[in-house]
């Protein structure tokens, strides 16, 4: 697969070549689905929690005698029928929200993301990404001159202070370095910005693994 390649002053006549095996694959919805709805797992700290019978303030003195008062018999304030009383089935600090899955699966995922966009024609490859100075103002005229006209994510193959102190202030524009791309991030924003320098990273990363005998 072809598509156009940019400089940071606009479209050129230069193409491109994005390999079939990353860019043009089947999209497989289910691994997808697996794969966000791990990460999104995974990012959950786990640090709710609610406080037990045992562990509410109040007295463990019985409440009233046993017998002869006409009531029910009741053991303590803390129980969980109590106002103040404890919480019974509450979440606990020790669930654990981590799930797995393999590598390949995980790979998979990304590769029928960045298929999607693909065939969408959201993916712009520029020669090189950089602004003189951090400026908002500087990285949005860039945008505009690649014809990116709504949510983007700009993937870096290394830190660039400069591009990033500029996308700070554009609430519909991330930068992301490459080593981290992720499915969540891909589904989010329209636009996939990629510089030369990234796409070898993501290619030599997502690249299908060819057993050799």
């Amino acid at each position: 697969m072809k598509v156009p390649l940019y400089t940071l002053e606009g479209k050129t006549d230069k193409k491109v070549e994005l390999r079939d095996d990353i860019f043009a694959v089947p999209a497989h919805q289910a691994v997808m689905h697996q794969a966000l709805v791990r990460q999104l797992s995974n990012a959950r700290l786990g640090t709710h929690a609610t406080q037990t019978r045992a562990q509410v303030s109040g007295s463990g003195r019985k409440v009233w005698r046993q017998k002869g008062t006409g009531r029910a018999r009741q053991g303590s304030r803390t129980a969980p029928h109590w106002k103040g009383g404890g919480i019974v089935f509450g979440p606990s600090p020790e669930r654990n929200y981590k799930q797995e899955m393999p590598k390949k699966m995980r790979r998979l995922a990304l590769r029928s993301a960045l298929s999607i966009k693909a065939r969408e024609g959201k993916i712009v490859v520029v020669e090189e990404l950089s602004v003189e100075q951090p400026k908002t103002q500087a990285l949005r005229g860039l945008l505009k001159r690649l014809d990116v006209d709504s949510s983007a994510l700009i993937l870096l193959p290394e830190r660039n202070e400069n591009l990033e102190r500029s996308a700070r202030n554009l609430p519909r524009v991330k930068t992301l370095r490459a080593n981290y791309l992720n499915l969540r991030d891909l589904l989010t924003y329209d636009w996939l910005i990629v510089p030369l320098g990234t796409l070898s990273l993501i290619e030599g990363t997502l690249a299908p693994r060819v057993k050799t005998a």
